[in-house]
């Protein structure tokens, strides 16, 4: 499927994973100039990329950029149990393997390439950077799931329980928590869009998909300081879903050497479209401010040439 408005071409498709599951996939491209790079979005827990992501893709490609998005398995479009993940590895691994094979496309040989990722896609996006250190040119870190916040835990004694049952009875929905919807987006209407949405999932997290969050935010709390690639990070001080604390010492602890935090008063978890829109103005105002001067930076410099002509000498994973 492919439309055009506004000056923005969108397309959607569907790919295969190596588990036989179809997964679906989408860009939104300048109609009328050559995007000045390209962005990857991965969505959040429960999310899905072609409606909530749109508005956030469509602000990217106005100020130039190319972008493109997938729907995790059990996600949105794609393949699976809803809101299921068995493995985080090999979502991770879907990932990786169909942006980097957009990036590796003729027509995008020499763009700077970039990740944005939201909450749970924060997680997906530090495991990308992990599998291909060197790969990827920036990040944009939205309030990312390093760990998840207390007040969305349930106690340690619970917590153990259901970590042994969670080999027993994967799928069941009796993780007991908050409503994710109601804590995380602060405005009204976009709670009662995203509850419409038939593409996001609504019900309780499934206990080997609450074990697989916790496992990887645990192991990516402890590796903060791997991080190395220029990379901004953002997270509302009211934030009651993942941890700003933890983006804090993201931010202090990580090797790059360019790094960037920003962290403002009064926001929610939902920072990209659950806010008011003065607050929205002021979030994207950041991010493509930050990514215009990377992409202008590095654009044709001599380190992302040597970069480009270094993807052609590795082994592809």
């Amino acid at each position: 499927m492919a439309s055009e408005t506004d000056s923005i071409k969108y397309e959607e498709s569907f790919i295969k994973n190596p588990r036989g599951m179809k997964l679906f996939t989408c860009k939104w491209l300048p109609a009328n100039q050559e995007p000045k790079a390209l962005i990857f979005i991965c969505h959040g827990y429960a999310m899905e990329c072609s409606i909530t992501m749109n508005s956030t893709a469509r602000r990217l490609v106005k100020a130039g950029f190319g972008v493109y998005g997938m729907d995790y398995e059990g996600h949105g479009k794609s393949d699976g149990l809803g809101a299921y993940v068995p493995n985080f590895d090999h979502l991770v691994d879907d990932v990786s393997a169909h942006y980097t094979s957009i990036c590796e496309r003729e027509e995008n040989k020499g763009k700077m390439r970039f990740l944005l990722g939201e909450s749970m896609g924060g997680a997906v996006l530090l495991l990308l950077h992990r599998k291909k250190p060197e790969f990827w040119d920036g990040a944009v870190l939205v309030a990312p799931m390093c760990k998840i916040a207390d007040e969305m835990k349930p106690n340690r004694l619970v917590i153990s329980v259901l970590t042994k049952l969670s080999g027993v009875i994967p799928t069941w929905k009796i993780i007991p928590g908050q409503d994710i919807i109601d804590t995380a987006f602060k405005q009204p209407e976009i709670r009662k869009q995203v509850r419409e949405n038939p593409y996001c999932y609504k019900g309780r997290p499934r206990l080997k998909t609450a074990y697989e969050l916790l496992r990887v935010s645990t192991d990516l709390e402890k590796r903060l300081n791997e991080v190395s690639l220029p990379f901004m990070v953002l997270h509302g001080e009211d934030d009651k879903v993942t941890d700003k604390a933890v983006s804090r010492e993201l931010y202090e602890v990580a090797s790059s050497s360019d790094k960037t935090f920003k962290l403002y008063p009064g926001m929610w978890h939902g920072l990209l479209y659950g806010e008011t829109p003065e607050n929205i103005e002021i979030v994207f105002a950041d991010i493509i401010g930050w990514l215009d001067k990377k992409a202008s930076d590095g654009a044709g410099g001599l380190e992302s040439e040597l970069k480009r002509e270094n993807d052609a000498f590795q082994v592809k994973e």
